[in-house]
């Protein structure tokens, strides 16, 4: 049953919603909640887990059951009072729930939250943008080609002092204070002298010795380790330098392109190369472009984005890097030691990309509206190809499942701003980068302090 609402503007980009869930709706929840806390209750006379909802009703009160109701069902008439009200948020809400409501009785409640900026649409068409060639110069396919060369390099033990860029295999033992520290101590560890992998000092100190030799290796772990019972501690390593080994690596010849990518001859291994490259600097381009033309379009928007609002989506973005990390295995609490920031710190650094991300939102948002850009099902249905066959499905299964789950709005307005874009691209004019230095008009995208329907030209990474 649909969330009733009504939303009003206030000022600085925020809307107030007024939404009221139905009588009927709050029962049934009242009624699910009732079940969930009966199947929990011991009370005699009735089976365990089978407590009817109004016998825990009589036990604990309407108001406990009710409270149940508003945990479990709260955040789902959040998102449905969001969705109804046709609004893209930003930002945490500020949420008050009135007077709670009796039997019969809907309940009402309300949300204060910041929203998308409007933009008024300057000239978005036939925008004139520099885009630059993609290029495979000898320089980079030299350096793939090292690349490829370093990867089929083989060690060998050698009797001489060690250099940087050796492999030494080495025991070590680890002591602060005087004492031994968990973690501290490995053996026959493999280690390259030069690749920067260990505290800072340490592989600097092993530099000439030899095999069989002992050494004392005196640093201080830096105030940013990781281990917070270490950092900044002075620490002494007495270290056995087992082997030393160097790098040999392979001639770039014919026999080096068939054994490490099965070409005939050098000649045709390189052409590979040259020609990855190109694709790969091709797709780069497309991005840069596709990025330069849109803040292009920004440019020639007027928009308002106040500082609260900015200062709401760079904690967004803040919390998405986050959680990102967390899913590599790095905790908040770890990354912020890292940094050696605070949360709101890092968040205030984050502003000038969340207000460009607002700017850039808000204008897709526009283009859409003024072109009136409505996908079709069949148009969501190809969209979704790719996704459905990443998941082992079909398209239209996929399409049924996101409309189950009231997600198929989101998906279509995805698809919207992503065929704002196209549009927005497929209008503009590339010109050069030459063109672009040469009128002496030359912008990057992001750069601040742009002056609003300027008529500038834009130009990806100069």
């Amino acid at each position: 049953m649909a969330v009733k609402t009504n939303v009003t503007e206030l000022p600085e980009s925020r809307v107030r919603v007024e939404a009221e869930v139905p009588a009927e709706e709050v029962e049934r929840r009242v009624q699910q909640a009732a079940r969930e806390l009966g199947r929990q209750m011991r009370i005699p006379g009735f089976r365990k887990g089978k407590v009817p909802p109004p016998v825990v009703i009589r036990r604990l009160g309407r108001q406990a059951v009710l409270d149940e109701a508003l945990r479990s069902s709260l955040g789902g008439w959040y998102v449905d009072a969001i969705g109804n009200a046709g609004i893209s948020p930003v930002g945490e809400p500020d949420l008050d729930v009135g007077d709670m409501p009796g039997e019969g009785e809907p309940l009402a409640f309300s949300i204060e939250i910041g929203v998308r900026p409007v933009a008024t649409l300057g000239e978005y068409k036939r925008l004139e943008v520099g885009r630059r060639e993609a290029q495979a110069d000898d320089e980079r396919v030299n350096a793939e080609l090292e690349t490829l060369r370093d990867r089929s390099a083989t060690l060998e033990t050698v009797e001489r002092p060690a250099a940087t860029g050796d492999h030494l295999v080495i025991d070590y033992v680890g002591y602060v204070d005087g004492e031994p520290f968990e973690g501290g101590e490995g053996r026959d560890q493999l280690l390259e002298l030069g690749s920067g992998r260990l505290i800072p000092g340490f592989e600097e100190r092993l530099t000439g010795s030899e095999a069989g030799q002992e050494r004392t290796v005196e640093v201080t772990f830096p105030d940013d380790y990781p281990q917070p019972q270490l950092s900044g501690q002075d620490a002494r390593f007495e270290v056995t330098v087992k082997e030393i080994k160097a790098k040999r690596l392979p001639e770039l010849d014919d026999e080096f392109a068939g054994e490490s990518a099965g070409f005939d001859t050098m000649a045709e291994l390189r052409e590979d190369v040259a020609s990855r490259l190109r694709e790969a600097d091709e797709r780069a381009i497309e991005r840069e472009f596709e990025q330069a033309v849109l803040d292009a379009a920004v440019a020639e928007a007027k928009i308002e984005v106040p500082g609260k609002l900015v200062h709401a989506r760079a904690h967004e973005l803040l919390e998405q890097m986050l959680t990102a990390l967390a899913r590599q295995g790095i905790s908040k609490e770890a990354y912020l030691q890292i940094t050696g920031k605070e949360e709101e710190s890092l968040a205030h650094e984050a502003e000038p990309e969340a207000a460009n991300e607002l700017r850039r939102e808000a204008v897709l948002a526009a283009v859409v509206e003024a072109e009136g850009i409505e996908p079709t099902d069949d148009e969501v249905l190809e969209a979704l190809g790719p996704v459905a066959e990443r998941d082992a499905t079909t398209p239209a299964k996929l399409l049924e499942q996101l409309r189950k789950t009231d997600r198929l709005d989101r998906a279509r307005d995805d698809l919207a701003t992503r065929q704002a874009i196209n549009l927005l691209v497929r209008e503009a004019k590339p010109i050069s980068v030459e063109q672009a230095k040469a009128r002496k008009k030359l912008w990057t995208p992001g750069q601040q302090g742009a002056e609003q329907g300027s008529g500038q030209l834009w130009t990806p990474g100069s």
